[in-house]
């Protein structure tokens, strides 16, 4: 029975973090499929970059949304006679599903977003000021040097160590570990364009899409 649970809420929450939010928006509001232009990200940078700003902040809810839904419902609807420790591995399992559902979205051709706002909600879900302080860190340098990829490798580094001060539990620490390598790997090629000096600011048009 606990087996059957585990399985039946990691699938779901796979199936929920490949909603890819941005693709959904452009559709509905008539625009631009994002996977076509800018960096090719279906993230809400890149629908910015198609000028609607409502577009860009509906995708951004959106995927930050069914992070912090996927683990509040584990939290809300998992069975308190679960044995100590299932309940939060449970849950460790659920954050990573929502997390690659995102970034390989069965929905859209495995072709994903970065994972940014969706890791943001996975922490707001585990502990609100988790949540609060990466995101923080990702608004300061977003506001200040208007550089997207690089507030949110700034955010995914620091978000271990906020994990450390403001979670007890090992395996939801490990999680955040986790989902921080994610976002990063997933931006690899931002890094390297970062180090190169050749990285967009927030707004700015970009190259054709890329595999980045």
């Amino acid at each position: 029975m606990i087996l059957f649970i585990a399985i039946t809420a990691i699938v779901l929450a796979y199936c929920l973090g490949s909603l890819s939010f941005a693709v959904i928006v452009s559709r509905l509001m008539h625009l631009d499929d994002p996977r076509t232009f800018g960096s090719g990200n279906p993230g809400a940078t890149n629908v910015l970059r198609s000028g609607k700003k409502t577009a860009a902040l509906l995708t951004l809810i959106g995927d930050g949304a069914k992070g912090w839904f996927a683990i509040w419902l584990a939290f809300t609807l998992l069975p308190p006679y679960l044995p100590i420790g299932t309940q939060s591995l449970i849950i460790f399992a659920i954050a990573l599903a929502v997390m690659i559902g995102h970034l390989y979205p069965l929905f859209f051709g495995f072709h994903g977003g970065k994972g940014v706002a969706t890791a943001c909600g996975i922490m707001l879900a585990l502990h609100p000021y988790l949540g609060l302080s990466v995101l923080t860190v990702w608004l300061i340098i977003a506001t200040v040097l208007r550089i997207s990829s690089l507030a949110a490798v700034v955010a995914a580094i620091s978000a271990p160590f906020f994990a450390l001060y403001w979670l007890t539990d090992k395996t939801y620490i490990a999680a955040v570990f986790i989902v921080a390598i994610l976002v990063l790997r997933r931006h690899k090629r931002n890094i390297l364009d970062l180090l190169k000096g050749k990285e967009t600011k927030i707004g700015q048009a970009n190259n054709p899409p890329s595999e980045h």
